[in-house]
């Protein structure tokens, strides 16, 4: 029967392990962030992090790996700031609870400028598998935002319009906006700011005009 100190020195290292992996990411994504994904090597990740070129291999198998990784991370912080709109809820209206979910992206994405910055920036290169998992994270968000912009035109709330196609217009606008925030440094105190922005523009668009005419005689 194991002793309650040997289950001390076991949950101990696993502690240890757990906070330089963190550790070993957080680096990665300072190196990343300073200079891009593809000049970055493993030798600059383990200075920054201050550890042996062997412990990096305890963790990761490689960079594409410690990269995939904060992603991951990344992508689960998103997922979890988005909250489904309720348009019975009486507390908040749907305009409330949407902008509310911009916000929530936006302040991550502040909050997190350096990876930010990886994922926005450095979206085209020579490594294969970096634009792989690239892809796959904008893809991952535009099948999520036309599910939230198809489950929004059932209810009412969303007008018409191909969700895909939707989506693609929508996550351009925010890509281009957040490149910006995010290379200019801005803090996450502003999220509100451009909250309010990104709100008002997917909310009535920054044309006033009747488009109906110029329709018709398309068709014509």
């Amino acid at each position: 029967m194991g002793s309650p100190g040997g289950a001390r020195d076991r949950a101990g290292t696993a502690t240890n392990r757990l906070e330089r992996r963190q550790h070993i990411l957080a680096a990665a994504r300072d190196v990343f962030a300073r200079r891009g994904y593809h000049d970055a090597t493993i030798d600059d990740i383990v200075a920054e992090a201050g550890v042996a070129r062997g412990t990096f291999y305890l963790y990761f198998a490689d960079k594409r790996a410690v990269f995939s990784d904060l992603v991951d991370r990344f992508s689960a912080r998103i997922s979890v700031a988005i909250q489904r709109i309720d348009p019975d809820d009486r507390t908040r209206t749907v305009a409330e609870q949407t902008r509310a979910n911009i916000r929530a992206i936006l302040g991550v994405c502040l909050a997190e400028r350096a990876l930010a910055k990886i994922l926005l920036a450095d979206a085209v290169g020579s490594d294969a598998g970096f634009e792989r998992r690239l892809n796959t994270f904008f893809d991952e968000a535009i099948q999520l935002l036309s599910e939230s912009l198809r489950d929004g035109q059932a209810l009412g709330i969303v007008r018409d319009g191909e969700p895909r196609v939707l989506s693609y217009l929508t996550i351009g606008a925010l890509k281009e906006l957040l490149l910006q925030a995010v290379t200019l440094g801005l803090a996450e105190e502003s999220a509100d700011a451009l909250a309010a922005q990104v709100f008002a523009f997917l909310a009535e668009g920054c044309l006033r005009v009747d488009a109906t005419p110029f329709a018709r005689r398309r068709r014509s």
